[in-house]
């Protein structure tokens, strides 16, 4: 098992920044290792996800920050590379890319997106991770020519400062099999995968990633998760030991959550996975 950590995830709610902020501080006072953003533009009360992001790392020094997950079909896979690499550049490596199919394209189309069949959605996915990979491995020119994105001579670059890793929010079994193939993580959330169907799509990512030649536990397993009932301790430490959670991502509901759970729950967790 690669050693757990754990963060929280926030709301880029324009009318919560200061809460949003706040948050964040603590995590950052209280040795939590992550933060995580929604990513959805078309709702009026959000800010735009990445440029959050690069505030909220240019008032922190040691967390690491990722999009919860980016919204592909809004952001195009060679400017998605640039900006991930740029703030990566900028906080000196501390920017992981969570990425995701898309989903309301009914919403997506009222900012001029694409409509995709999930099949394309999960097409178009595997396209734009082999761009932005390819726009992150330093070559001096890339070309890509696919169904649904296409380089022509790009000259990309300044690259990251560290090797991003790409982390899918995916539930469906071509998704899964899409996470064992090519991705670095997987970050499911309770509200769409309860934990007791963690180790049936946990079974698919494995058997994706061997059939591709990866060691399936090189698949970071993270979770979205809101306060549990009953003891946080003995929840999480199951939840690690039994279904291989690794990155537990807590969708904090306040400053004072946030110490809790950096000063209490983490260590205890930390102690009773390692027991």
């Amino acid at each position: 098992m690669r050693e757990l950590e754990f963060g929280i995830s926030i709301l880029p709610a324009a009318d919560e920044l200061a809460h949003s902020r706040a948050m964040v501080r603590a995590a950052e006072a209280g040795g939590l290792d992550l933060v995580g953003i929604q990513d959805h533009p078309y709702q009026r009360r959000f800010v735009d996800t990445f440029a959050l992001i690069g505030t909220l790392l240019a008032e922190t020094e040691r967390l690491r920050f990722f999009s919860d997950v980016a919204n592909l079909p809004l952001r195009p896979p060679a400017m998605l590379a640039k900006q991930a690499a740029t703030l990566d550049l900028l906080s000196g490596g501390r920017f992981e890319l969570g990425l995701g199919a898309g989903a309301l394209f009914d919403r997506v189309a009222t900012m001029g997106g694409p409509v995709r069949s999930p099949s394309e959605s999960v097409d178009a996915l595997e396209e734009a991770i082999e761009v932005i990979r390819l726009a992150w491995r330093g070559d001096d020119k890339v070309s890509f020519d696919g169904t649904y994105y296409r380089l022509d001579g790009y000259e990309p670059g300044p690259p990251p400062a560290h090797p991003i890793e790409i982390w899918l929010g995916a539930y469906r079994p071509r998704m899964l099999r899409l996470t064992g193939r090519l991705a670095d993580g997987w970050i499911p959330s309770f509200g769409y995968l309860k934990p007791d169907r963690l180790p049936e799509a946990q079974a698919r990512v494995d058997e994706a990633a061997a059939s591709a030649g990866r060691d399936p536990e090189s698949v970071r397993r993270a979770y979205n998760f809101g306060p549990p009932e009953g003891s946080w301790t003995e929840t999480l430490a199951a939840w690690a030991i039994e279904l291989r959670v690794d990155t537990f991502v807590l969708w904090a509901k306040d400053e004072a959550q946030v110490e809790h759970f950096a000063a209490e729950v983490v260590p205890a967790v930390r102690e009773a996975a390692a027991g």
